[in-house]
């Protein structure tokens, strides 16, 4: 399962990979010295493929403090090196999935289209697969439709789904949600939020009120708040999680639709800019096709041409 996902993540990403790759292969080949012209290539090569700004400013400063402590002349021998870099900055920390070993209550936020609803469906599996006793509550209330595609999804994981009306109070379904929660002895409980983002006063009061339920309810329980994020939107990801980082405390992100995306190094520039970690990709519809992100395979996959390429 895990090589089948890696090959399709190398599927998916390999229109990032072959616009990087090549002008790697134009710098590093095309360049007999390390100079200034050499580093502003790579730097515009990086920012091209998305990875940002910032992110590069950050890749292109510890090259440049490498080159010197290493004290490397040929150009050829800084791929690695830059490689190696861009893995450092995407690794996750080694405690980022302590949650799944306790019991846990996870918000999934994210705009109508990123595959919010779909993501807690592929999260319900994932950990039902593990042997968890899991719970979801449909809490976006508002988007027509959005409770049937969640009960279609909590079937396909054959997870219990909690729900009301159409309309109903977000809270009220977080209400009878924690009740069942509790009185089910589970052990996840996954809550699909409303992607209403233009109406950011009313999304904090909605997600407050929430809040405040499981607070008096389950106390002593992990949180984690998950935004999902559309890999084909390149910058725009990043202005949402910054907004939705406005009315609520980030602990994961999960990027969605990298099958096919032209815009893959945007993964690097959102844990660089935002000091969010990617916990979870996806790169299909399939309820298999979302992984916990791996930082080696990610990189190898933006970065190098498979063997077979």
């Amino acid at each position: 399962m895990a090589n089948n996902f890696f090959s399709r993540l190398q599927e998916g990403l390999s229109k990032t990979r072959d616009n990087i790759t090549k002008g790697f292969d134009n710098v590093f080949n095309g360049f007999s010295s390390i100079d200034e012209d050499f580093y502003e290539e790579l730097e515009e090569i990086l920012i091209m493929g998305d990875i940002g700004v910032n992110a590069t400013s950050r890749i292109m400063d510890k090259l440049r403090e490498e080159v010197k402590k290493q004290r490397i002349n040929n150009p050829n021998d800084c791929r690695e090196l830059l490689i190696s870099i861009i893995r450092e900055q995407m690794k996750t920390d080694e405690n980022a999935y302590d949650f799944e070993d306790k019991k846990t209550v996870i918000f999934v936020i994210g705009v109508n289209g990123v595959g919010k609803t779909t993501s807690v469906g592929k999260l319900a599996s994932i950990y039902k697969n593990r042997g968890k006793k899991v719970l979801i509550a449909a809490a976006d209330t508002y988007r027509a439709a959005a409770t049937e595609q969640l009960r279609e999804w909590a079937n396909r994981a054959d997870v219990p789904l909690i729900a009301g009306k159409e309309g109903a109070d977000p809270a009220s379904v977080i209400y009878d949600a924690v009740g069942a929660y509790k009185a089910r002895g589970c052990d996840i409980l996954i809550v699909d939020t409303a992607g209403r983002l233009h109406n950011k006063k009313n999304l904090m009061e909605e997600l407050a009120k929430m809040n405040r339920i499981i607070d008096k309810e389950l106390s002593d329980i992990c949180r984690e708040n998950f935004i999902v994020l559309d890999g084909t939107t390149g910058q725009n990801a990043i202005i949402q999680a910054r907004e939705f980082g406005e009315v609520a405390d980030l602990t994961g992100i999960i990027l969605t639709k990298l099958d096919g995306t032209s815009k893959g190094g945007i993964a690097v520039a959102i844990v660089s800019e935002l000091n969010i970690p990617v916990k979870f990709i996806g790169v299909g519809e399939g309820i298999d096709d979302l992984q916990r992100f791996n930082s080696d395979e990610f990189v190898t996959a933006l970065t190098e041409f498979d063997k077979k390429d």
